[in-house]
Formats: C-alpha cells, sequence, structure tokens
C-alpha cells in the first residue's frame, strides 16, 4: 500500500440533511478528517410544503451528535421553544440549521455532480468543476430524486400534474380544483393544507384512508380501551405498529434477518397511512376511496382523470404518491461505479458500517432502509448510521493514515479511546 496519500479529505459526506449532519459531528469527533458537501435542510426547506408538521414524535425528532450538545431539547432551550407532540416544519429545519452552525461549522455547500472511483478512494467533481479526493464517500442524499410516479402521470406538464416533493408551498392553487393521489402522511397532510389554503380537493386513493395514532385531544373515536394500551406500548421512535416498532428500534438486528422476512417487517412498518392529527383539517376533503385511475390527458388548460365511475377534470393533480428508491436516480455516481454497487431493485445492497460492494462507499437513510429496516426512513435512525460508520472508518485506518494528520504506527493518536465512545 502506498505510504503517501493525496486526499483532500479521509470522508466525503454527500448531503446536509438530518443524517449527513450527525454523520459530520460523529466523524469530527472521532477524529476522522470529513468533507460534507451540500446545503443544510435543503430537501426540508425546498421539497416539503409549508405548513408541514413532523410525524415523528419530539423524542425521535433529534439530530444525534455523539456528546448530545445538540439535541432538540438543546435547541429549544435556546430559542424558549415549548416541546410538542407535532414539530412545525419550519420548526424543524432552524433546528438543522442551528445544528450545522453548532457542529459542522466548515460545512461545503456546494453540489456534487458526480462521483467517480479512483481507487484507492474516489474523484468526486463539484458544481465549480473543482475537484475532491477522499478515501471514504458516504451518500447522504435522502429522498432526493427518489420521487414516484404512476405511469398515467409520466409525461403530462408541470403545470398539470406534480408531486408534493417540488413543492415548498400549496397555496398556489387557493379556488382552483386540485386531486390528490394517495392515501399516506404525505398526501393527506398534502390535501389538508390544499383545502386550508382554498383549494376544492378530491382525495383518489386505491383504497381508506388509514389513520394512526393519538386522535386530536387524545379522543379514541370508539376504538376501545385496548387503543390507549396498544400506545403505551409502542417504541419510542414509533416506526411501525407494536410490536414490529420494537425491532425496527434495533436495525443490527434487522439487518441479519432473511430478506422475504426484512421487506415484510419494512412493508408492514411503512404502509400507506396517515396520522390522526391530521383529522380536524381534513374537514372538507372529498375522498374518493377505492377508485383505480384510468387514462390521464390534457383537457385544455385542465387534466381529465378518468376514474372507474366517469371522467373528472381538475385544474391540477397533486401526486402523493411516496418514493421508490433508485440509487441510479441519484444521478452522481458514474455509470462505471454504478455499475459496481450490487444492488437489490434499485436499493443498495449493504454490509455492516452501511458500506456497499464498493468498499469505501457507503450509504445512509431511506438508501439504507432495503438492508437495515424502516427506521433508516426517519430522522431517529441518523445516530445509529454515524456511529456504524464512524467505527468503520476508525478500525479500517490501518496504515492508511495521511501524512502530517498527527498520526502514529499508522493510526491517529487516540483511535481507541474514539472508537470506545462511539
Amino acid at each position: 500500500m502506498n505510504s503517501v496519500f493525496r486526499d483532500d479529505c479521509e470522508v466525503a459526506v454527500i448531503g446536509a440533511g438530518p443524517y449527513g449532519l450527525s454523520l459530520a459531528a460523529h466523524l469530527n469527533s472521532a477524529g476522522i478528517d470529513t468533507r460534507v458537501l451540500g446545503r443544510p435542510m435543503s430537501f426540508w426547506r425546498e421539497h416539503m410544503p409549508a405548513g408541514m408538521k413532523l410525524r415523528s414524535p419530539w423524542i425521535a425528532t433529534h439530530i444525534a451528535d455523539p456528546e448530545k450538545k445538540f439535541s432538540l431539547d438543546a435547541f429549544a432551550d435556546q430559542v424558549a421553544l415549548a416541546p410538542q407532540d407535532q414539530l412545525p416544519l419550519e420548526r424543524f429545519v432552524q433546528y438543522g440549521d442551528w445544528f450545522a452552525r453548532q457542529a459542522v461549522p466548515d460545512l461545503d455547500e456546494r453540489k456534487v455532480l458526480r462521483v467517480e472511483n479512483a481507487a484507492p478512494g474516489f474523484r468526486l467533481v463539484l458544481e465549480d468543476d473543482e475537484v475532491v479526493h477522499a478515501r471514504r464517500v458516504v451518500v447522504a442524499m435522502g429522498l432526493a430524486r427518489q420521487d414516484f410516479r404512476p405511469p398515467q402521470f409520466v409525461g403530462l406538464e408541470p403545470e398539470l400534474v406534480s408531486h408534493t416533493c417540488e413543492h415548498d408551498r400549496l397555496d398556489r392553487w387557493r379556488g382552483k380544483r386540485v386531486a390528490v393521489v394517495g392515501r399516506g402522511q404525505s398526501a393527506c397532510e398534502s390535501a389538508a393544507l390544499l383545502r386550508q389554503a382554498g383549494s376544492e380537493v378530491d382525495l383518489i386513493a386505491r383504497g381508506e384512508v388509514h389513520w394512526i395514532g393519538v386522535a386530536p385531544g387524545g379522543a379514541d373515536h370508539g376504538r376501545g380501551w385496548l387503543w390507549p394500551l396498544r400506545a403505551l406500548l409502542q417504541a419510542p421512535s414509533a416506526v411501525g405498529p407494536f410490536p414490529w416498532s420494537w425491532l425496527n428500534e434495533l436495525p443490527g438486528i434487522e439487518r441479519l434477518l432473511p430478506r422475504d422476512l426484512r421487506s415484510w417487517i419494512g412493508g408492514r412498518s411503512l404502509r400507506p397511512a396517515s396520522t390522526r392529527w391530521v383529522m380536524p383539517g381534513f374537514e372538507g376533503v372529498h375522498v374518493l376511496a377505492g377508485r383505480a385511475i384510468g387514462n390521464v390527458s390534457r383537457q385544455g388548460t385542465a387534466v381529465a382523470v378518468a376514474l372507474g365511475d366517469g371522467v373528472r377534470a381538475y385544474d391540477h393533480v397533486l401526486l402523493g404518491t411516496g418514493y421508490r428508491i433508485d440509487i441510479a436516480k441519484l444521478g452522481i455516481l458514474a455509470p462505471e461505479l454504478l455499475g459496481k454497487v450490487a444492488r437489490n431493485g434499485g436499493s443498495p445492497v449493504l454490509a455492516a458500517g452501511f458500506e456497499s460492494s464498493v468498499p469505501g462507499l457507503h450509504f445512509v437513510g431511506a438508501s439504507a432502509v432495503d438492508s437495515y429496516g424502516p427506521l433508516m426512513r426517519f430522522i431517529a435512525g441518523a445516530g445509529y448510521a454515524a456511529r456504524g460508520i464512524a467505527r468503520t472508518a476508525l478500525a479500517r485506518r490501518g496504515w492508511a493514515e495521511p501524512a502530517g494528520r498527527g498520526s502514529r504506527g499508522g493510526y491517529p493518536v487516540g483511535s481507541a479511546q474514539r472508537m470506545s465512545r462511539l
């Protein structure tokens, strides 16, 4: 192995959302030379409509740092924010910005255009054509470019059809007739926000809306005595129904399960549903449940949607149809590199430390759900991912420590102590 390296950093993290920021905090604490690339909280800021609230409970909304100095509680103390069951999106973005300033003050906001294999290590081409060399790369891009569009809507003009992830506001359709397709959290909450903004809203869904969680005011709406008991037994992160929510708290165990069982648990935990606190704002939304969508076409300035009982015309169709992971759609992996990543469908197959079949290339967040389970779709999974990657990076340093970076015998001073803390 070469004794001198020309890496610009030991680890490059692509993405500065909760996962990227948490990774940076842990890697920096471990003494690992890290560069984080991307605008902080950009997906949350630019691709989620204002007025939304986080589905995760307060206890599962902390962005993780190893010393727990930058928790949501610490932020709340600074800005006089009272803990609340549903944190508004705007407040969470403020929290993420604050976390970035505290834990990642040297964040590089430039976009990564392409990642190439440059063994040993990787070559990253940035938006200004600068090139960064890194020994490891962690892709923490979340749900960017992963939105799913049913085939009936592909090719229609964006003024007629769009996905919920394309908007930071929904009041542009005030006084218009809008169809929302889907029955998950994004679809139902978007329908409620559109209605509150003055739109006439139809929610088109294949089945009835499934409401989960505690109703506003704690009312059980006639669900019986078992419902409060079930809520008490729910796992802290509340990812999936009891008892699977407790297994989802253990992504390392879940990774070892047979693929079919892991897939079943993931489907059960991430099935389309909306939290019950959306219900008050849902009043006035016309739900068309059990409807299959046929042909969709332009009709003058409107979009015509064929349903089983006829054709309905809308000023706009908003797709709350969720996401399907395909790392090829991230658009940053060079074809040669992408071809070396073992995948299940579009998801990377990940080993310990969230490492793909390409040594040194890691994926976290939504891209890791297939291997590590549903917790990776939520903020609560960021700490586990960050600790795992920090341990892997430290354990595999070996004699590859760059010259002049404070190493002794190939390992950085204090590596063993840092590993014990992670």
